[in-house]
């Protein structure tokens, strides 16, 4: 019998009724037999402070250790002005930080966003992979899920509706479940 995989998943907005919040609830329930998703939210998490990255605060030591403690990653990202939200970005950075104590070295990522816009926060995600570079973190390329026109795919109450937007995420969820049982044989 094979150990569940360990997802940690992270909405970039701190929106309560955020439809990248929602999708990720949507991902912890669509996830594959074997894989477990844990939400951490990023309220509370102070701005990055490179005069502080020696003595971080005690939430930037718990989303450190959260991450290091997860087989994998799953992003979900609002796309604002382009790219990724200052939140997501600020604890990407505290978490990467100092140099040499990278809690995202070597982690596999999946990405996906939600927009009520057309593009389905595309470029937040291209922008969200060019850090992944840096951060030596290993994505799966394929399927993309960008969830366009979120407003007629998520009800009121944040549930997701559209089917074939579950079965793009149930595809990446396998995905990364693949991806990341590939790199632990390594």
């Amino acid at each position: 019998m094979t150990t569940p995989l360990k997802v940690l998943g992270i909405a970039g907005s701190l929106r309560k009724e955020s439809y990248n919040r929602a999708a990720l609830r949507a991902a912890r329930e669509l996830a594959p037999e074997g894989m477990e998703i844990e939400i951490l939210e990023l309220e509370g998490i102070p701005p990055f402070n490179q005069d502080e990255e020696s003595r971080p605060p005690e939430t930037v030591v718990r989303l450190k250790s959260k991450i290091r403690a997860a087989d994998a990653i799953l992003f979900v990202t609002p796309e604002y002005n382009y790219s990724i939200p200052g939140v997501l970005k600020n604890a990407i950075d505290w978490a990467s930080r100092p140099y040499g104590d990278n809690a995202w070295h070597g982690k596999p990522v999946a990405v996906m966003g939600a927009s009520p816009g057309m593009l389905g926060t595309a470029r937040a995600q291209y922008h969200l992979r060019q850090t992944f570079v840096f951060l030596n973190m290993f994505p799966v390329n394929a399927p993309e899920v960008l969830i366009a026109q979120a407003d007629r795919r998520f009800d009121p109450q944040g549930k997701l509706t559209d089917p074939s937007t579950a079965e793009f995420i149930k595809k990446l969820l396998v995905a990364l479940a693949a991806w990341t049982r590939q790199l632990q044989k390594k």
